[in-house]
C-alpha cells in the first residue's frame, strides 16, 4: 500500500495491529476495509485499553436478566416487568457542537434502549464543565457551552416525550478543555418481550430502517479516541445532527413491530454506523452477511462505500427479519413515514461481504474484527502527585470562623440548586414521575404495570477520584446506592460512564485500573453487580486531562410506588436524627477546595457493612412507616444537607451536634443519614438491631436555621440557593 504510514496515522492503526489485519484477512486490505477495521478496533468501539480491567466486574444475580455485551442491562422488577437501562458518553462531539453533541448523546442512548423492545421513560444526565465564574474567555466559553449542552438535552428529550427526572452537574477546572456529556435512559418492557442484537440463520434478510443517510459523523469513533490537539480542534464536520422527530417516529414504529413474531434481532447504528451494527450483529451468532451497499436510502448526492459503512447519521436501525417477513417489516416503518429497505442477508460463510452496483469491495472475517480486537495491557504508574498531595490535613490549613465556613459553602456554585438547566426540561411528562430534579438525593417514577417504583441516582466526585482513584469511584457506587436507598428502594444495579484521560500515559492508565478495581470491590460487597457502561478515554487537550470520573447510576426497586420517601423536611416539630458516625474526613472535601483551594488530602474511610446496614435501616423503618423523610450527608458535610433540606421544604430547624471538632459539621465522613422520625422508640431500637450508631440532633422548625453555632435565615438561604447558579448564567458573555 502505497504511503503506508500516513494512511495508518490518518486511521489511527498501529503498526502492529496493521500486521494482525493482514494476518486475518490474508491479503492487503483495500481503503474501505481498512476504515472498517479501523471503526471496529477504535477505542470507542472496542474497548481495546479497558476490556483488561471491564472483563473483571461483577455482573450477574438472580435479578439480571441480561448484563453487558448487548445494547442495555436488563434487571427483572418483578409481576413480569424488566427495567431496561445505560449510561453512554457523548464528550468529545458536545464539547466541538456542544448543541448537536448533546442532542445526539441523549438520541444515542434512547434507541440503545427502545431497540432492545423497552419504552423509554426516564431520562437522567451527567454534565461536567469547567469554570463559569468571571468574566475570563474560558468562562465564557464554559458558559456558551453549558447553554449548548442543556438546550440540545431538552429539545431532543422534550421532543420524544420522555421525562428528564434527574441527574448531576459539577464544575471544576479539568474540564476546562474536555466538558463531559453523559446520558442515561431507562426504559420499561415485558420480560418475555426482550429484544436483541443477532443476525442469524442463513437467507434471513437484513434491513435498514429509519433516517437517510449523509455524511454526518464521518469517523466520529476515531475521533473519539483521541485526546485534542491544537492540530485537531477542528472537527466540527465528525459530529452528528440529529432530528428527535424521525426518532420518535423510529421509536413507535419499533414498539409496533416488536408486537409481532417478524424479527430475529434489531440493532442500533450507534458509533461507526452501520460497520459497527452490522459486524456486531452478525458477530454475536457467528454468521456471515451479505450487504448491497447502493441500496442504502442516501440524503446526499455521490455517496461512496466508504461513506455509507462510517457515516454515524443519526435516527436509524439494521433489523434481521425473517425469512418472507420483510414485507411486512418494511411496511411498518413506511407507514411511519420512515425509509425502510431490503439490503442484504444472513449468510454462512462468516465473512461480511460488501457490494456496490453487484461488485464486492470489501470481504471481511466477521469474528476477527467483532470479537478479537486487541485487548491491551498498557503500563501503569502510580502518579507523582499522590505524593506531594496524600498527607495534607485539614490541621494543616488556616482556621476558619463557621459562620463564614457555612456562608461561602452554601454558596458555592457546587451547592446552589440547578434548576435553570432542569427547568428547560420536561420532567412530568409521562405522568410517572415523583420526585422530580430539584427534590435531592434519587429521582424515582411509578412503575404504573405493577405499582411499584424504580429509584435511580447518578453520582459521581471528581475530587475525591483524583486524591485516590480507586476509593472515589467505590465512593461514588456507594453514594448512587444511598441515594436510592433513601428514597425507600432497594439498590438492586448500577450502570456506569468511565471517563479518564488519555491511556498511553501510565499515570493516567493506573488512575482506569484503580477506578474500575474500585467499582468491582464496591459492587461484590454491596450486592449491587455492573449490567451496562461504557468507557470514555482520551479526555484530554494539550497534554492536560479531566480529573477520574468514573460516573456511576445506581437503580433500585421499591415495592410500593405509594412509600416513597421525600429529602426534605415534612411535619413541624418532627425530631430528627443523625445516623452512622462522623470523624474530621476532609479529604477531596468541598470546605478543603472552597476556602483553601485545595483538592488534596486523604479519602474518608470506607465501611461497607455500615453502609449496607444504614440502607436496610432506612428500606425498613420506611416499610414500618417510622420515618417521614430521610437525606444523605455528603458534600459539604451535615449543615449542608439540613441546610438543603430547609430550603427546598421551605421550614426551618434547630440542631445541636456533639462532634469532637466544631467544624466537623462540614466532615464528609460516609454512609451517614439525616433522618426525619415519627416514632422515636420503634427507630432507636432498630437502629440498634443494624448496629448503627445514631444520635438525636434536633428538630424541625416553622421557620429559622440555627445548628450548634452557625445562625442564618431561611429566606436569605433560599434567595441565595435558588438564584444564585442563574445570575451566572445569565451574564454577558
Amino acid at each position: 500500500m502505497k504511503n503506508l504510514k500516513k494512511v495508518l496515522k490518518k486511521y489511527k492503526i498501529t503498526m502492529d495491529e496493521y500486521n494482525n489485519i493482514l494476518k486475518i484477512m490474508g491479503r492487503e486490505p483495500n481503503m474501505l476495509e481498512i476504515g472498517i477495521f479501523s471503526a471496529m478496533w477504535s477505542e470507542h468501539c472496542s474497548y481495546k485499553s479497558s476490556k483488561k480491567y471491564l472483563n473483571d466486574f461483577p455482573t450477574k444475580a438472580s435479578w439480571v436478566i441480561q448484563g453487558p455485551g448487548e445494547n442495555a442491562g436488563v434487571i427483572d422488577i418483578g409481576d413480569g416487568m424488566a427495567a431496561v437501562f445505560k449510561m453512554e458518553s457523548h464528550n468529545h462531539p458536545s464539547f466541538i457542537e456542544p448543541y448537536q453533541g448533546a442532542a445526539t448523546g441523549v438520541g444515542g442512548i434512547l434507541r440503545d434502549i427502545f431497540t432492545m423492545g423497552a419504552r423509554p421513560v426516564a431520562n437522567m444526565n451527567a454534565l461536567r464543565f469547567g469554570n463559569i465564574i468571571g468574566d475570563n474567555d474560558i468562562s465564557k466559553y464554559q458558559r456558551y457551552l453549558v447553554r449548548g449542552v442543556v438546550a440540545g438535552i431538552g429539545d431532543y428529550g422534550n421532543c420524544m416525550g420522555v421525562p428528564t427526572i434527574g441527574g448531576e452537574t459539577s464544575f471544576n477546572e479539568s474540564y476546562n478543555g474536555n466538558i463531559l456529556v453523559n446520558a442515561f435512559t431507562l426504559g420499561l418492557a415485558k420480560t418475555d418481550e426482550i429484544f436483541y442484537g443477532l443476525a442469524k440463520g442463513i437467507g434471513n434478510p437484513v434491513v435498514y430502517v429509519g433516517s437517510k443517510t449523509g455524511r454526518d459523523g464521518l469517523g466520529g469513533a476515531v475521533m473519539a479516541s483521541d485526546s485534542f490537539t491544537k492540530e485537531n480542534q477542528s472537527l466540527r464536520p465528525t459530529v452528528q445532527v440529529g432530528d428527535p422527530f424521525a426518532e420518535k417516529l423510529l421509536l413507535e414504529a419499533c414498539l409496533e413491530l416488536f408486537k409481532y413474531d417478524y424479527i430475529v434481532g434489531i440493532q442500533d447504528m450507534g458509533a461507526a454506523g452501520l460497520t459497527s451494527s452490522s459486524f456486531e450483529m452478525a458477530g454475536r451468532s457467528g454468521s456471515g452477511m451479505i450487504m448491497n451497499l447502493d441500496r442504502i436510502p442516501a440524503r446526499e448526492e455521490n455517496m461512496q462505500p466508504f461513506e455509507f459503512m462510517l457515516s454515524e447519521s443519526q435516527e436509524r436501525m439494521l433489523i434481521c427479519a425473517k425469512k418472507g417477513y420483510e414485507d411486512k417489516v418494511v411496511d411498518i416503518f413506511r407507514k411511519w413515514d420512515l425509509d425502510a429497505e431490503v439490503i442484504g442477508e444472513v449468510t454462512n460463510t462468516g465473512n461480511m461481504e460488501l457490494f456496490w452496483h453487484k461488485k464486492r469491495v470489501a470481504n471481511i472475517p466477521i469474528l476477527p474484527i467483532a470479537n478479537e480486537a486487541p485487548i491491551y495491557d498498557r503500563p501503569v504508574s502510580r502518579p507523582k502527585y499522590l505524593n506531594t498531595i496524600s498527607s495534607t490535613s485539614i490541621d494543616d490549613l488556616g482556621k476558619v470562623n463557621n459562620q463564614k465556613a457555612f456562608e461561602k459553602l452554601f454558596d458555592s456554585i457546587e451547592i446552589t440548586d440547578k434548576s435553570w438547566i432542569f427547568e428547560q426540561y420536561d420532567s412530568m411528562v409521562q405522568t410517572n414521575t415523583i420526585k422530580a430534579p430539584g427534590s435531592l438525593d434519587a429521582s424515582v417514577i411509578r412503575v404504573k404495570e405493577n405499582g411499584k417504583a424504580l429509584a435511580m441516582s447518578s453520582d459521581c466526585n471528581p475530587r475525591y477520584n483524583y486524591i485516590d482513584p480507586k476509593n472515589g469511584a467505590a465512593a461514588a457506587v456507594m453514594k448512587s446506592g444511598r441515594d436510592v436507598a433513601m428514597s425507600g428502594a432497594r439498590p438492586l444495579a448500577i450502570t456506569d460512564c468511565l471517563n479518564y484521560g488519555n491511556p498511553e500515559n501510565p499515570e493516567i492508565m493506573w488512575q482506569f485500573a484503580q477506578g474500575c478495581y474500585g467499582i468491582k470491590e464496591a459492587c461484590t460487597k454491596l450486592n449491587t453487580p455492573v449490567v451496562s457502561g461504557n468507557v470514555s478515554l482520551y479526555n484530554e487537550t494539550n497534554k492536560v486531562g479531566i480529573y477520574p470520573t468514573p460516573t456511576i447510576v445506581m437503580v433500585g426497586l421499591n415495592d410500593d410506588a405509594n412509600r416513597v420517601l421525600p429529602s426534605s423536611f415534612q411535619k413541624v416539630g418532627a425530631t430528627l436524627y443523625l445516623v452512622g458516625e462522623t470523624k474530621s474526613e476532609f479529604g477531596g472535601s468541598l470546605y478543603m477546595k472552597e476556602l483553601f483551594g485545595k483538592v488534596e488530602g486523604k479519602l474518608p474511610s470506607i465501611d461497607y457493612e455500615q453502609e449496607l446496614a444504614l440502607w436496610e435501616l432506612i428500606i425498613e423503618a420506611n416499610k414500618a412507616g417510622i420515618i417521614n423523610a430521610t437525606k444523605d450527608v455528603n458534600v459539604g458535610g451535615i449543615v449542608i444537607a439540613l441546610a438543603k433540606m430547609c430550603v427546598v421544604s421551605g421550614k426551618g430547624v434547630t440542631c445541636s451536634i456533639e462532634l469532637t471538632s466544631s467544624k466537623d459539621i462540614f466532615s464528609e465522613s460516609f454512609s451517614r443519614a439525616i433522618v426525619e422520625v415519627n416514632n422515636e422508640v420503634v427507630f432507636e431500637n432498630m437502629a440498634k438491631q443494624f448496629g448503627l450508631s445514631i444520635a438525636k440532633i434536633g428538630q424541625v422548625e416553622e421557620s429559622g436555621f440555627a445548628c450548634n453555632d452557625i445562625l442564618a435565615d431561611v429566606g436569605a438561604m433560599k434567595n441565595s440557593y435558588f438564584n444564585k447558579f442563574q445570575k451566572v448564567m445569565e451574564q454577558n458573555g
